[in-house]
């Protein structure tokens, strides 16, 4: 492993466990045995390292749900592969996971905040255009993509959190359950 990828390692783990506002460059870069001018020479400063952080993870994650949100026809099947890739997402790299929720909840003048931002609208945007690419043969979703893709993406995570807490799977059942549930609503 070479030092860049050594400090996104770090970084990431002392992000997660004691959160972005709380760890220090110095602590950073003890943990990856480099000088501070080593993390300047790479990530220009340590909101440069965390953008460097939300890139690495989050390239692959959107490519992945864009293929996956492409609307054939059927709706269900669709959210299905959605909430299929996001849940495989969160078990396949939990810490970052844990620490994105962490993100997108903080100080709202925050560069946390400022960082994230444009990652959560652009999940937001590709949930939305799966409602918005579905309104033709469901004429009752005429105008709500944007409250559709809203709590839709709130079902997501909170499964996601329980599944955190120990009190939910990330099984392709439940991602079966997330979307009928939420199709269907509480009478189904």
């Amino acid at each position: 492993m070479n030092k860049k990828d050594e400090m996104l390692e770090v970084a990431l783990k002392l992000f997660s466990s004691i959160g972005y506002e709380n760890t220090g460059i110095q602590k950073i870069v003890d943990g990856a045995g480099v000088k501070k001018p080593t993390l300047y020479h790479y990530f220009g400063s340590k909101q440069g390292l965390l953008v460097a952080l939300l890139d690495e993870y989050f390239n692959p994650f959107i490519t992945n749900l864009r293929q996956s949100s492409i609307y054939e026809g059927d709706l269900v099947l669709t959210l299905e592969q959605v909430v299929n890739v996001y849940f495989n997402f969160a078990t396949e790299h939990a810490g970052f996971y844990r620490f994105f929720l962490n993100l997108m909840y903080s100080a709202e003048d925050s560069d946390a905040r400022r960082s994230v931002h444009s990652y959560v609208d652009r999940l937001f945007q590709i949930i939305q255009q799966v409602f918005k690419d579905s309104e033709n043969d469901h004429g009752n979703m005429r105008g709500r993509s944007r409250r559709y893709a809203m709590t839709f993406q709130g079902v997501i995570n909170s499964y996601i959190t329980m599944y955190f807490y120990g009190n939910s799977s990330l099984s392709e059942e439940s991602a079966f359950n997330a979307c009928h549930q939420f199709m269907h609503g509480i009478f189904s």
